[in-house]
């Protein structure tokens, strides 16, 4: 059955004037009345199992009625079934359908493959992490080189206590590995885009930058809470939106909830085990859409 169509007869039985301001609360009222019916023939189920012969035929008529509640609180609001379906079946599979990059070719998933040649990310490249202390303050910093050439500056942790913060970079190469977008890591690696002025500005300029930043601290506060996703397959869909409403108006957009859980937990894999070594390679490798870490000795 169409859903539009079973909105209209629903709303043709209705027993009230939908056009009142009681109508929302009576329609509301009524589908948590439903779902708490719903919830008792659970409790029937899981209490009496194969004995109880009427579930199916229970749950089916719950369901029904919230069903019914439902088309009417959307005729009421004046949207469509059909279009509630639709936009939740976009983001259901923005958020979990595997659309992995990995299976992509690379210049389909580039933003600059069409950019001269000192405006592309490079497609693989090592990056070498070693530690040293300030003799003064005993704190630690991280220092980087690029295929054996040293680049940006040492980090540290800029916190009270020691939190590994000073890894973080690995978390941008790990959406320029994954996403191909990273307006810090071109930043840091000289291939901004400058020959178009606007891109320059928008996609590759200070507020994106900032923006990669702050998504970055972002994350890493909620990832500290939860054992830095260690044994985690899955980012809180909370983070995963907020990500995609900063990045709303930059080319990254396109990119899947599921696109950026992958490039984030990619992040912290390679992110804690930098924290257990404190000194290894890591390899990002763009066409793969792959980064892996080798550990050397200190």
């Amino acid at each position: 059955m169409d859903l539009d169509k079973y909105q209209e007869f629903a709303l043709s039985t209705a027993q009230f004037d939908i056009t009142t301001e009681q109508a929302r609360t009576i329609c509301l009222l009524g589908l948590s009345g439903e779902v708490g019916e719903l919830t008792t023939e659970f409790k029937k189920k899981l209490r009496d199992g194969d004995g109880y012969h009427f579930y199916r035929n229970k749950v089916t008529e719950e369901l029904g009625d919230i069903l019914w509640y439902l088309a009417v609180i959307s005729s009421i609001e004046k949207t469509s079934l059909n279009e509630i379906a639709a936009i939740n079946l976009d983001k259901v599979r923005e958020r979990w359908e595997e659309t992995s990059l990995r299976k992509s070719t690379p210049d389909s998933l580039s933003f600059d493959f069409c950019r001269p040649d000192g405006e592309k990310l490079p497609r693989q490249f090592h990056l070498e992490f070693f530690e040293s202390k300030n003799d003064e303050t005993g704190k630690s910093f991280i220092n980087v080189k690029l295929d054996g050439e040293a680049f940006g500056n040492p980090l540290r942790d800029n916190s009270y206590g020691e939190d590994y913060y000073r890894y973080h970079d690995v978390f941008h190469f790990a959406y320029a590995v994954v996403l191909g977008w990273s307006p810090v890591v071109r930043k840091l690696l000289k291939c901004k885009r400058v020959t178009d002025q606007v891109i320059d500005e928008v996609e590759d300029g200070g507020r994106a930058w900032v923006i990669d930043e702050a998504i970055s601290a972002l994350v890493f506060e909620h990832a500290k809470k939860h054992g830095f996703y260690e044994n985690v397959e899955t980012v809180e869909f909370s983070i995963l939106k907020l990500i995609k409403d900063l990045t709303g108006h930059l080319e990254v957009k396109v990119r899947t909830y599921k696109q950026w859980e992958e490039s984030i937990l990619l992040g912290f894999k390679v992110w804690r085990e930098l924290r257990e070594h404190r000194v290894g390679t890591v390899f990002c490798d763009l066409d793969a859409r792959d980064m892996s870490f080798t550990a050397c000795n200190r």
